[in-house]
């Protein structure tokens, strides 16, 4: 079941936190920012991640670190064309590709609830009327609470149903 909520996503309770990026991203812009600025160890992770693997948009990198908290890093976006730049934007394709494999991860990984916020419509700059029909496809029966922050506020709790 999905839960529109307002409030700041870093304070979620949701076993799983998934969030869009790029390959190669810097985690320099937006929630990935923060997330870099609260799990560092993440950040240096993804980078030893892809400078291995060098993967694609629409492939799915997951962490897990401190305590039980696991990071699923959604490649939405494309890679920046030249090297330190910014990354490209999201296309709906890879949005539709990374939900998928989001519901396959919490399938087999059994996560009992996910966060996530407004996918692909900050920074890879996404139209929510294109994305939010993709999350309800995808997501809406999963059979897990799914915890939507559609409205951002710094340092504020959101109220998650089952999660209080």
């Amino acid at each position: 079941m999905i839960h529109e909520v307002t409030g700041d996503i870093l304070l979620s309770r949701a076993e799983a936190l998934a969030h869009g990026v790029a390959p190669h991203d810097h985690f320099d812009q937006g929630l990935a920012l923060s997330l870099r600025e609260q799990w560092p160890a993440m950040t240096k992770d993804f980078r030893h991640y892809c400078a291995t693997a060098n993967p694609k948009p629409g492939s799915a990198w997951i962490w897990s670190g401190a305590g039980s908290r696991r990071i699923v890093n959604l490649l939405t976006q494309e890679p920046s064309q030249v090297p330190g730049g910014k990354p490209g934007r999201a296309s709906s394709d890879h949005v539709n590709h990374e939900l998928r494999e989001l519901r396959h991860v919490a399938e087999k990984e059994k996560l009992a609830s996910i966060a996530l916020p407004r996918l692909a419509t900050g920074v890879g700059g996404l139209d929510w009327t294109v994305v939010r029909p993709l999350i309800d496809h995808h997501l809406g029966d999963l059979g897990v609470p799914v915890f939507l922050y559609t409205r951002f506020e710094k340092g504020v709790k959101a109220s998650e149903p089952g999660l209080e």
